[in-house]
């Protein structure tokens, strides 16, 4: 198992396989030492997590729904480096999309729930730059959305 599968399974996550897209367009592209991962919807053992925060959802609950997405995220990683994800050198940036209320303005502390999970999970890897908006709705009608960009080796 690798050094970073085992850090997350000492968290209690396994990674899934990598979701199929749902549309044309490809999971990830990778150009040279960059990998861009398309958008990552909040699902959870295989449902999607669907909501409006600022409405049916309250912050917490939005940010164990972006949590699942960078669970997701590591996922097509993985895919991405052939099954060997220790070949990730950081996290570069995440772009959070949360279904939000026009009133509601707790987007970053949605995405926390994707980035302190990463943190937690990588270290120093983890760290990155972000950025955390609203939407008026997203696919499915899914709470959070996560697309990435990571360095590997």
């Amino acid at each position: 198992m690798s050094v970073i599968e085992s850090r997350l399974a000492e968290l209690g996550v396994t990674l899934p396989d990598a979701p199929a897209p749902a549309a044309n367009y490809v999971p990830f592209v990778q150009s040279g030492n960059l990998v861009f991962v398309s958008g990552q919807i909040s699902m959870r053992d295989g449902a999607i997590i669907t909501g409006k925060l600022g409405d049916d959802m309250d912050t917490a609950d939005g940010a164990a729904a972006a949590k699942t997405c960078a669970i997701a995220l590591l996922a097509q990683l993985r895919a991405a480096c052939g099954g060997d994800i220790d070949r990730l050198v950081r996290v570069v940036k995440l772009t959070g999309f949360v279904n939000s209320t026009p009133d509601y303005t707790e987007q970053p502390k949605v995405i926390n729930g994707a980035s302190d999970f990463l943190v937690e999970a990588l270290g120093d890897k983890g760290r990155h730059s972000r950025s955390a908006v609203s939407a008026a709705a997203l696919p499915l009608g899914v709470a959070v959305e996560i697309e990435a960009i990571f360095e590997i080796a």
